[in-house]
This record gives C-alpha cells, sequence and structure tokens, in this order.
C-alpha cells in the first residue's frame, strides 16, 4: 500500500529502514548511513548491487574484500582476487571485489579445478537463512584476516555431508566469473 500512495504522490517522502527490501521497492534513492556518517547514496538499486563498504555489502546481503586494484586483480596482502572490472578502474587505485554468498564453494580439502580464488578459514558460525544454512568464516591460522566475516549459503545436507561446524578447517572457492571489481567512491 505504501508504494502505490509514494508511486501516486506529487510529494518527496523520506524512509528511514534497515530492510534492503524496503529500500529496493520503495526508494528511487537510498543513503547508506554508518555512524552517523554518509557512506554511499545513489540510485537504490545501483548501491544495492554494486555496494562500495562491507556495511553496505553486509545490509544488500553480499560478500566485500577491499584492497588495491592491480591488471592483475584485486589486491589484499598476500593474495589477488580475480574478477571481471564492469567499470573503468585506475590501477593503484582503492577498490572491492563484490560476490554472492551463493557463489562460494566451501571445501574440507584444498580444490582443484578452475576457481582462481581459493583461500583458507575456519567455520566461524552457521545460521539458517531462508531455505539455506550460512556459513560465517572466521580467520584460520594461516589464512587472510579479511576472510574473517565472509559468508556462503548451503544446503542442510551439504552441511552434513562436509561435517561442518564452528572451528572446522575448510577452503572458500569464488569463481573469478563471480567476482566484481569496483573502484571506491572517490578512488577512480
Amino acid at each position: 500500500m505504501l508504494r502505490r500512495v509514494l508511486r501516486d504522490s506529487a510529494r518527496t517522502a523520506l524512509l528511514v529502514t534497515h530492510d534492503p527490501l524496503d529500500a529496493l521497492v520503495l526508494a528511487d534513492r537510498v543513503v547508506v548511513l554508518s555512524d552517523g556518517q554518509i557512506v554511499e547514496q545513489g540510485e537504490t538499486r545501483a548501491v544495492l548491487s554494486r555496494p562500495r563498504t562491507a556495511f553496505t555489502a553486509r545490509i544488500a546481503g553480499l560478500d566485500l574484500v577491499s584492497g588495491v586494484y592491480r591488471p592483475a586483480g584485486l589486491v589484499v596482502g598476500d593474495f589477488v582476487i580475480s574478477g571481471h572490472v564492469p567499470e573503468p578502474i585506475a590501477e593503484g587505485s582503492p577498490a572491492v571485489a563484490v560476490f554472492s554468498p551463493s557463489a562460494v564453494a566451501v571445501h574440507v580439502e584444498p580444490p582443484g579445478g578452475s576457481p582462481r580464488n581459493v583461500f583458507g578459514a575456519v567455520v566461524g558460525g552457521l545460521e539458517p537463512h531462508g531455505d539455506m544454512i550460512r556459513l560465517r568464516a572466521g580467520r584460520s591460522v594461516d589464512g587472510p584476516s579479511w576472510v574473517d566475516g565472509l559468508a556462503a549459503d548451503l544446503t542442510a545436507a551439504s552441511v552434513a555431508d562436509l561435517g561442518l561446524e564452528p572451528g572446522t578447517r575448510v577452503w572458500l572457492a569464488v569463481k573469478a566469473a563471480e567476482v566484481a571489481l569496483h573502484p571506491v567512491a572517490g578512488g577512480s
């Protein structure tokens, strides 16, 4: 009903919500606040589908890793995250890698094959997420710190088959085709 009232009205309305679905359905533009500061703003669909901050990515249900763009990919410490570049990014500028938790494959042994992005982690937590189980990664002793909090969506059968529980050593794999690299606002 609110959507119809807003659509049929010639007035501007300000809606405050923590629900990304409300924002997508009701708003033409969105302003994202974190700690009282504007961290992103713009057309709702653009902001929520291509977040530039971890806070906005979490609201949108996406994984985000920050680093520096190089032609080989996003450089984060000793790792390079490969992905596609839908808009130009200046070499050496701050950028982010964004991907869906459904794009993350979880392995209990180091995987082979074509995924370019593979990194070690531990299971930090498991929580119901609709008809899926959302795994939250934690940093393994020898893994990168930036995996902390990354999400992967799995079926309950996969969780059982893999014997996953908090503390289990895992490898997360994401195909480069599933990763979008974006400049950080003001970074390009």
